[in-house]
């Protein structure tokens, strides 16, 4: 037998209706703040990602799935979705007709990491970009609409952890003060982390190692550095959250992994997900467009894990996931089956959800069939129903039937 491949797998059956119940709440709440859906493609140029998300991450370094073509070009599967964002933008001159362009997408991504809980080699994101303001108005609405997103979905003890990352003119004097203090510190350090010392300092801060995290207890703290419009920006984003009712806590040690991102930078977290906490997480990201070729274009978005968001509903009631069709229609006989059909189609045409049965079974056996497959209604078509014209309507969920004329099913089928 040949499997899936390793960190890779199938979706089916009940999970499939809770990435419906997840697919449908992203759509309609990226349609709710006016976002416009985008796809790009799986593969990208390995520059892109080489450029964009930086060669001193582990994404590049290590986790990326990259190969010659049969022409030569180095072409890569996408590993994250903000850099293909921006290069699309770019490409196709988005913002010329608008001050702002309003992006969602959903989609799979690669990287080579350990298969877990949670994290496999093929995952998937939903995220949304808020391309052209460089105002704290534009964080706070990408804040709300993951945090709207979240709401929708029912998930219990989410939190929204909060900091900044500054201007890159004032990170320069905090990456120095940063790397003299880990200097002093690096024997203490994890073998990762002083590989990041040398490529990627900041992504030390937020180390799950517990070494690290003793090291980085005392090391110097970003907002110390921050110049007066950065000091400036992070205020007003946690003046406007606090208007709109978003909680947050402040996490001076929270960076994003990449290189990419400035000043507001954010995760909502859940205890339920265990080590690997993070749910939906993003930030400001200006200085993406200038590293890929284009002028300088503030830009703010995030991510969702779409695995670990099913992970965290698995651990609720997932009964509002489950889709139930509306109709099993069972043709009891011979003389049944083509009439049955029939309705089904014209239902299915008006709408509605309809099972039948092809096995040609009995009706005992057909009447099982429809509670196994949840059927909110079974629709019963016999030959006396054929000879007066009608058929029975059972509610399911409570036994009670009632006979209506054939021409009349839909309307005595409350939707």
């Amino acid at each position: 037998m040949i499997s899936t491949v390793r960190g890779m797998k199938d979706i089916f059956g009940d999970e499939m209706s809770a990435w419906h119940y997840l697919e449908t709440t992203f759509r309609s709440l990226s349609a709710a703040f006016g976002y416009a859906e985008f796809r790009t493609p799986l593969l990208e140029h390995t520059e892109l990602f080489a450029r964009g998300v930086g060669e001193g991450t582990d994404i590049v370094g290590k986790e990326m799935y990259t190969f010659a073509d049969r022409g030569g070009d180095s072409l890569t599967l996408r590993p994250e979705m903000t850099a293909p964002i921006v290069r699309a933008a770019i490409e196709h001159n988005l913002l010329r007709n608008a001050p702002t362009t309003r992006l969602w997408y959903m989609g799979p991504l690669f990287r080579y990491e350990r298969p877990q809980k949670g994290r496999y080699r093929q995952f998937h994101q939903y995220g949304a970009e808020l391309i052209g303001s460089a105002h704290p108005e534009a964080d706070v609405e990408i804040i709300e609409l993951a945090s709207e997103v979240l709401r929708a979905l029912q998930l219990n003890n989410v939190t929204l952890e909060l900091n900044t990352l500054g201007s890159p003119e004032a990170r320069v004097e905090y990456r120095k003060a940063l790397v003299e203090y880990l200097n002093r510190k690096a024997d203490g350090l994890s073998a990762d982390s002083k590989n990041r010392l040398i490529v990627n300092p900041l992504r030390i801060l937020d180390s799950k190692d517990e070494a690290d995290k003793a090291v980085v207890a005392d090391a110097p703290v970003l907002l110390d550095f921050l110049d007066a419009t950065s000091v400036n920006h992070f205020e007003s984003v946690k003046a406007q959250l606090a208007t709109a009712g978003i909680s947050y806590t402040l996490n001076s040690r929270l960076v994003r992994g990449l290189d990419y991102y400035s000043h507001t930078v954010f995760e909502f977290t859940s205890p339920a997900l265990g080590a690997q906490n993070t749910v939906c997480a993003g930030g400001r990201y200006d200085p993406l467009f200038a590293m890929l070729g284009g002028a300088d274009v503030p830009a703010v978005g995030f991510s969702a894990g779409v695995e670990r968001l099913l992970l965290i509903l698995q651990q609720q009631d997932l009964q509002n996931t489950q889709v139930r069709p509306d109709v099993y229609i069972c043709a009891f006989g011979e003389e049944a089956r083509t009439p049955a059909h029939l309705i089904a189609l014209r239902m299915r045409r008006n709408a509605f959800s309809v099972i039948t049965d092809v096995q040609r079974r009995s009706p005992k056996a057909q009447l099982k069939d429809a509670a196994r497959v949840n059927a909110r209604y079974a629709v019963l078509i016999g030959e006396d129903e054929l000879a007066s014209g009608t058929a029975i309507i059972r509610e399911m969920d409570s036994g009670t039937q009632s006979t209506v004329p054939i021409t009349e099913i839909e309307r005595a089928i409350a939707r």
